[in-house]
C-alpha cells in the first residue's frame, strides 16, 4: 500500500475524520483514486427552433429542427462527471463501450471531463444506451417526447466475463468502488450476478464499495447500499416486506442510506437507525442525477474516513448543489463551501 493510500486507511481505522468538513473532504478527494462500475449512458440534449418546424415533403409529418447539441455522460457517467467536478484526483470508468456513433460522442464526452476510458470493455455488436432529449430553443423547456436508443437483451458472457477479468485486475488499485446498477431489464446490465459476486469478493478483502441499484439492491453482498424511498419500498416488497434492517442483516452491508428528497436521509447500520435532516430545497430546478451527486459526496466521505452521518450530510450538499441546476448538473468546490457556509 502506498503512502497516500495508508494514510487514508489509518485515518479511517482511527475515525479522525468522523465529523468532517467540506474543507477536509475536498482536500483528500484530490488524493483519490475512483472506479465506477455499472451502466454508462449518452445524454443528447437536442435544442429545436420550433419557427424552423416545417412539413416534411415525403410524410407530411412537421419535422423537429435541431440546431444545437450538447452531450454529457449519463447513468455511471454522471457520478463519474461529479467525482471529477469536485475534484478526485483519479476517475475511472468500467461498463460497457460500444463501436458507434453515440459510442464515439460518449468517449468524447468523458475523455473531454478528465475520465479515464482505459479499462471499458469494447464491443462492436452492441448500442450505446442512449437519451435524447428535445428542449425547446424559445422557452429553454423540454417539451416533446424523449427518443431513447435501448437495448433490452442480455449483455453477452464474453462481455460479462471482461467486465469481471477488469474488476479483478484493477480493482484493488482505487480507494474506492462506486456501483450503478441503473438497467431495469430482469436480468440487468453491466451489473450482472458474476458482476456482484466479484464485487462481493473484493468486498470480503476490505475493498469499500458503494452500490447504487434501482432493481436489485438485496441482491449485493458486503458493500454499502444506497437507494431511494421509493427503491426502498420495492425491495422491502421483493423481500416478503422484510424490513430494511432484515435486508442490511441479509446483504451483510456495513450501511445503508435511504434518500427521502427534501425530508432527510435515513441511515442504517449496525447500531440501528437514525436520520439526517436536511433543509428541503424550495423549488428545485431538476433533480434529475440526484441520487448520483449524492453517492459522489457521500462515498468519497467515506472513504476519507467520514462516519455515516457527516457522510450522509456531504452527500446531501452536493445534491443540493445539482438540482438547482438544469440537466445531470454537477457541483464544484467552491460551491459546495458556500453550501456548506449557508448551512443548507
Amino acid at each position: 500500500m502506498d503512502e497516500r493510500r495508508a494514510h487514508l486507511h489509518r485515518a479511517t481505522e482511527r475515525g479522525a475524520y468522523s465529523l468532517m468538513t467540506a474543507s477536509e473532504l475536498l482536500r483528500r478527494m484530490k488524493e483519490m483514486r475512483v472506479l465506477v462500475v455499472g451502466d454508462i449512458c449518452l445524454d443528447r440534449w437536442c435544442i429545436y427552433e420550433p419557427s424552423l418546424s416545417e412539413a416534411s415533403r415525403e410524410t407530411g409529418l412537421p419535422r423537429t429542427a435541431v440546431t444545437r447539441t450538447e452531450t454529457t455522460p449519463g447513468a455511471a457517467g454522471t457520478v463519474a462527471n461529479n467525482l471529477r467536478s469536485l475534484g478526485v484526483g483519479d476517475v475511472a470508468v468500467l461498463g460497457l463501450a460500444a463501436d458507434d456513433g453515440h459510442g464515439y460522442e460518449l468517449l468524447k464526452a468523458m475523455k473531454s471531463r478528465g475520465i479515464r476510458t482505459d479499462l471499458l470493455v469494447k464491443n462492436s455488436e452492441l448500442p450505446t444506451f442512449t437519451y435524447t432529449k428535445l428542449i425547446n430553443s424559445e422557452t429553454g423547456v423540454e417539451d416533446k417526447s424523449r427518443v431513447d436508443f435501448v437495448f433490452t437483451q442480455d449483455i453477452p458472457v464474453d462481455v460479462e466475463d471482461a467486465v469481471c477479468e477488469q474488476l479483478r485486475k484493477y480493482g484493488r488499485d482505487f480507494d474506492l468502488i462506486c456501483v450503478s446498477d441503473q438497467a431495469e431489464t430482469e436480468r440487468g446490465g453491466i451489473v450482472t450476478a458474476a458482476t456482484r459476486d466479484t464485487l462481493a469478493e473484493l468486498a470480503g478483502a476490505g475493498k469499500l464499495i458503494w452500490v447504487d441499484s434501482r432493481r436489485r439492491i438485496e441482491h449485493f453482498r458486503s458493500a454499502v447500499l444506497k437507494v431511494n424511498h421509493q427503491e426502498a419500498s420495492e425491495a422491502r416488497a421483493r423481500c416478503g416486506n422484510a424490513p430494511l434492517s432484515d435486508i442490511l442483516k441479509t446483504t451483510e452491508a456495513p450501511a445503508m442510506f435511504v434518500t427521502h428528497g427534501g425530508n432527510g436521509v435515513q441511515i442504517l447500520n449496525q447500531a440501528g437507525e437514525t436520520w439526517l435532516m436536511t433543509k428541503r430545497v424550495v423549488a428545485p430546478v431538476d433533480i434529475c442525477g440526484a441520487g448520483d451527486s449524492f453517492t459522489a459526496g457521500a462515498a468519497c466521505a467515506l472513504a476519507a474516513g467520514a462516519n455515516h452521518h457527516a457522510a450522509a450530510r456531504l452527500g446531501h450538499l452536493v445534491a443540493s448543489i445539482t438540482i438547482m441546476k438544469e440537466g445531470t448538473g454537477v457541483a464544484y468546490p467552491g460551491e459546495l463551501l458556500e453550501a456548506e457556509k449557508a448551512g443548507e
